[in-house]
C-alpha cells in the first residue's frame, strides 16, 4: 500500500436500501477521493468498526433492527471524533433533530441532491481531521520544543529551534529579524535558556522607550556627579548583565551616538560608565532584535556599518505566520488553554468552523495577532464554544449595523452561502441587540421599543444569542 492509499480519508455508509447503497459509494468514492465501505445494517455497521475506523459516518436513520439513533449512540462511544451525516426519509424528520441533538453534524431528507451530500462528506471529513488533531495538541504542546517556549512542527519552525539551537552553545553575537509578532523576543529567551548562560537573569533592553541620554546611561551607568541628578554611582546594564545574556531589542532604533559607543563594547568586551575615565571588563553574550531593514537605515546614514557587521555576526530569521500556517491549530489550543486558565474557563473549547476560520485568515500581526485574537474570544465569547463570530474583530462588532466591515472578515467568504449567512446574521443580532441595550441603559422594554419589536421577542434573541440585560446598565 503506498502512501496515497494510506492518507486518504475513510466513509462508511449505513443504510438498508441497497441500490442507494452502490449509487452513494460509486459517487462519494469518485468525487470525494476517499475510501467507502458499506453496510446495510447499523449491526453490520458496527461489526465492520473493529477494524476499520472510519472517518465519516453516513448512515439512514430509520433501518430494521438497531435504527440510527441507537447506532450514532453506539458510534460516539466508540470515538467521538467520527463525524455522522444524518439520512431521513419522510415522516422522521423529528428523530433527525434528536440525532442533531446527539451530536450527529448534519441531516438530509430523502430523495437528496448529489452535490450536496458530496459538498457535506468533503466539509465532515475536514471536521474530523480538525477535531482529532486539536485532541492531539494538548499532548504535544510540552514535548515538541523542550527548552523553549515555541509551539509548532512545521518545518519552518523546526529549522528555527535547530538554529538557534546550534547557536545556543556559542557566544557569538545574534541578530535576530522578522517581522512584529514573529516571537523575536521569544527567540532571544530560547538563546539564553539553552545556553551556559541560563542560570543567570537575562537582561531585555527595550531601546525605542529610552531617550537618547537615558539610554546611554542605563546601558553603561555612571558616576556620581556625571551630570546634573547623579547623585550616588549606577551599574548599567552592561554590568548588571555580567556573565549573562543582554538583548538590545529594536535596536534600529537606537541614536547614532548611543551606536558608537556599543560598537566599543561589541569589539573591546568592556564599558566606560558615564563621568569614569577607566573602562571596566564586562563578560556579555549580546543579542539584537529587530523589524526594520537596516541596510536602508545605513543607506540613509541612520545606523553605522561597522556596528551592523559586528551584531549581524548570526543571523536568525523568524517565520512570519503565513509561512508556517499549519501550526495555527497548536497555536491557537495553546493560547486558549493558556486564557481559559486565566478566565477560569475550563470547559471552553474551538468550533470546529471557528478553527477553519483561524486556518484561512490572513495574519498580518502575526502570532501576536493570533494571541490577541485568542484572548479576546475567551474572554467576551458565550457559552462553552468559542464560535467564528467571535473571532471577528472587535472594531466591527462595535457598528450600529453589524454589517460595516464584513468585507474585510475573509473567514466568512469560505463558508458556502448558508453557512456564512447564518454567521452574518448572528454577528449582526449581536451587535444591534447589544446597540439598543446600550443606549437604553439595559432597560429591555425601551431598547424593544427603540427597535420596534415586543418585549417578549426581543427577550427571545437575547436568550438565543446569551445577551443579558444587568451587562449594559449603568
Amino acid at each position: 500500500m503506498n502512501s496515497s492509499e494510506i492518507s486518504l480519508a475513510r466513509v462508511l455508509i449505513v443504510d438498508d436500501e441497497r441500490d442507494l447503497l452502490q449509487l452513494l459509494r460509486k459517487v462519494i468514492s469518485k468525487k470525494c477521493e476517499c475510501e467507502v465501505q458499506v453496510s446495510e445494517s447499523g449491526d453490520a455497521g458496527m461489526d465492520l468498526l473493529s477494524d476499520w475506523l472510519p472517518d465519516v459516518v453516513l448512515t439512514d436513520i430509520k433501518m430494521p433492527g438497531m435504527d440510527g439513533l441507537e447506532f450514532l449512540t453506539r458510534l460516539q462511544s466508540v470515538d467521538p471524533t467520527i463525524t455522522t451525516l444524518i439520512m431521513t426519509g419522510y415522516g422522521t424528520i423529528e428523530m433527525a433533530v434528536q440525532a442533531l441533538k446527539q451530536g450527529a453534524y448534519d441531516f438530509f431528507e430523502k430523495p437528496f441532491d448529489n452535490d450536496r451530500i458530496v459538498h457535506a462528506v468533503k466539509r465532515a471529513i475536514e471536521r474530523t481531521r480538525l477535531v482529532r488533531e486539536n485532541r492531539q495538541l494538548h499532548q504535544k504542546l510540552t514535548s515538541q520544543c523542550p527548552n523553549t517556549e515555541f509551539v509548532g512542527r512545521s518545518k519552518r519552525l523546526v529549522q528555527t529551534i535547530d538554529l538557534l539551537r546550534r547557536l545556543a552553545k556559542s557566544n557569538a553575537t545574534v541578530l535576530i529579524r522578522g517581522e512584529s509578532g514573529t516571537g523575536k523576543e521569544l527567540a532571544a529567551r530560547a538563546l539564553h535558556a539553552m545556553s551556559d548562560r541560563a542560570d543567570n537573569k537575562m537582561i531585555i533592553v527595550n531601546c525605542p522607550a529610552l531617550p537618547e541620554h537615558i539610554l546611554e546611561s542605563e546601558l553603561f551607568g555612571y558616576k556620581k556627579g556625571a551630570f546634573t541628578g547623579a547623585e550616588q554611582d549606577k551599574d548599567g546594564l552592561f554590568l548588571e548583565a555580567n556573565g549573562s545574556t543582554l538583548l538590545l531589542d529594536e535596536i534600529a532604533d537606537i541614536p547614532v551616538s548611543v551606536q558608537t559607543k556599543l560598537l566599543r563594547v561589541l569589539q573591546e568586551k568592556e564599558i566606560q560608565p558615564l563621568g569614569q575615565t577607566r573602562t571596566i571588563k564586562v563578560d556579555v553574550r549580546v543579542l539584537a532584535s529587530t523589524n526594520q531593514n537596516l541596510e536602508e537605515k545605513i543607506g540613509r546614514g541612520e545606523f553605522r556599518e561597522d556596528l551592523f557587521y559586528r551584531l549581524n555576526v548570526m543571523t536568525v530569521t523568524m517565520p512570519s505566520l503565513s509561512s508556517i500556517s499549519s501550526d495555527i491549530p497548536l497555536l491557537a489550543q495553546n493560547f486558549l488553554e493558556q486564557y481559559a486558565r486565566e478566565y477560569d474557563r475550563p470547559d471552553l473549547e474551538f468550533q470546529t468552523e471557528a478553527l477553519q476560520c483561524l486556518l484561512r485568515r490572513p495574519w498580518n500581526g502575526n502570532i501576536r495577532e493570533l494571541q490577541n485574537t485568542i484572548n479576546r474570544a475567551v474572554l467576551l465569547c458565550n457559552g462553552n464554544k468559542i464560535t467564528m463570530a467571535d473571532l471577528v474583530d472587535p472594531e466591527t462588532r462595535e457598528q450600529g449595523n453589524g454589517f460595516a466591515g464584513i468585507e474585510n472578515q475573509t473567514c466568512f467568504f469560505t463558508m458556502n452561502y448558508k453557512e456564512a449567512k447564518q454567521e452574518i446574521v448572528k454577528l449582526f443580532t449581536r451587535s444591534y441587540v447589544s446597540r439598543m441595550l446600550i443606549e437604553s441603559g439595559g432597560n429591555v422594554s425601551s431598547a424593544a421599543r427603540n427597535c420596534g419589536m415586543e418585549r417578549q421577542a426581543l427577550q427571545r434573541l437575547m436568550r438565543k444569542y446569551g445577551i443579558k440585560s444587568q451587562d449594559f446598565r449603568l
